[in-house]
């Protein structure tokens, strides 16, 4: 399970350092796409093929499913990390969640997201003050 917060910044040539906490759980290969709310997820290889399995089952004749599937493949990249550590996000994907230096490593249980700080913050004061709506929303059935 990945979970906390780092702040790192990406450099001028789109490497980012990825905190020692998850490089074993990721492992020596994994992969990164574009994500929801212009973030960028990270996944291991083993739950980036879970991901796989289950896109697999959607109807090809849907749009929506069309349209998700385009997105989340065409942005995919599979990484490696480099002897510090870092990873390089390519430009696409740096354009696409609005890295430019300041950027925020979050874990979100199966899977990393790398925000710019600027969205992050965003994020997190458009949600803060939702956020018992929300839990009460999800969870109805049971108490965390």
């Amino acid at each position: 399970m990945f979970m906390g917060e780092f702040h790192h910044n990406i450099d001028e040539k789109g490497r980012l350092v990825i905190p020692t906490k998850f490089r074993s759980e990721l492992g020596e290969k994994f992969i990164i796409t574009r994500g929801l709310e212009k973030c960028l997820y990270v996944y291991s290889e083993a739950e980036w093929n879970n991901i796989v399995s289950k896109l697999k089952s959607l109807p090809f004749t849907k749009k929506d499913a069309r349209t998700f599937i385009r997105s989340f493949f065409s942005g995919a990249a599979e990484c490696e990390f480099d002897k510090q550590g870092r990873i390089n996000v390519v430009s696409p994907l740096q354009s696409y969640a609005g890295l430019t230096k300041e950027c925020v490593i979050i874990g979100a249980n199966d899977r990393l997201e790398i925000w710019s700080e600027s969205s992050w913050d965003e994020f997190l004061n458009d949600n803060s003050s939702k956020l018992e709506d929300i839990a009460e929303n999800l969870f109805t059935d049971f108490d965390l």
